[in-house]
């Protein structure tokens, strides 16, 4: 498809779809030659979007069927049309739905002895190669990794950590919450270590109640991060909660969550 023809191609979604404030539109059916399958992708405009001439920070968020309608989501919607409009941090959202029999596969960078998986690397790239320049034609972006963040949540925020990890050029700020660092572990934690300090900022979280394996995890990330340099309260926020492993609390905590990642492109 040409970039003229992109506009064309996004039509607004009514139901049943809905959103407090802004709209939301759909890239029905794309085509990933990096995964070899099809998603529709939804994109999030903000209230102002269509009285302004203003370029947007994007959020790049995964499991996206969760984000917006209890409707179709897997156990409760995030709300992030609502957070936007609560806190002002306004952003283009775009939500990637996960294909749910290959979710694992695609969400983990390195294969587990036990679940296999890494399929990771692909993924990434085909929210660089693909979606990325789809997005940054067809609607008013701001297109430098400042201002492009990627976040999820369990194996979305695993996948997080890695894209901005592995390409900080383009992302520059990760949303990385109730990491399920489980997922091929060590060879993640000795990819981390191998890299040393990169570019780009991170907001990391985690439940007290999500289990003991979960809250170590997350720890020995955040140890790790400040090793390496990443400063609390500039380049990384860490916040633990009493909550459980669970849509409701990400909800929540992303709320909380939206100034640091868009702090520093705001309109």
């Amino acid at each position: 498809m040409k970039h003229s023809d992109w506009h064309e191609y996004f039509g607004t979604v009514s139901a049943p779809f809905a959103c407090s404030a802004g709209s939301l539109h759909v890239l029905p059916a794309l085509h990933s030659r990096q995964l070899g399958n099809w998603r529709d992708i939804h994109v999030y405009l903000p209230p102002s979007y269509h009285r302004s001439s203003a370029d947007y920070p994007v959020l790049y968020m995964h499991d996206g069927q969760n984000l917006f309608d209890p409707a179709i989501s897997f156990a409760g919607e995030w709300g992030i049309d609502d957070a936007i409009v609560a806190t002002g941090c306004e952003a283009v959202v775009v939500a990637i739905p996960n294909i749910d029999s290959v979710r694992m596969a695609e969400y983990s960078p390195f294969a587990d002895w036990e679940c296999g998986g890494g399929r990771g690397e692909a993924y990434v790239d085909f929210l660089v190669e693909t979606v990325k320049p789809i997005i940054d034609q067809a609607f008013r972006t701001r297109r430098d990794a400042a201002s492009t963040v990627i976040g999820g949540a369990s194996m979305g925020g695993l996948i997080s950590l890695y894209a901005q990890r592995s390409r900080p050029d383009v992302f520059g700020c990760a949303a990385v919450m109730s990491p399920s660092l489980w997922y091929g572990r060590e060879p993640l934690f000795a990819w981390l270590v191998a890299q040393g300090r990169r570019s780009g900022r991170f907001y990391l979280d985690i439940g007290t109640l999500e289990g003991d394996e979960m809250l170590a995890d997350a720890r020995r990330l955040r140890a790790l991060l400040e090793q390496q340099g990443y400063r609390a309260g500039s380049d990384l926020r860490y916040c633990e909660q009493d909550a459980e492993h669970c849509e409701a609390a990400w909800a929540e905590r992303f709320r909380n969550a939206l100034p640091f990642l868009v702090k520093s492109s705001r309109l």
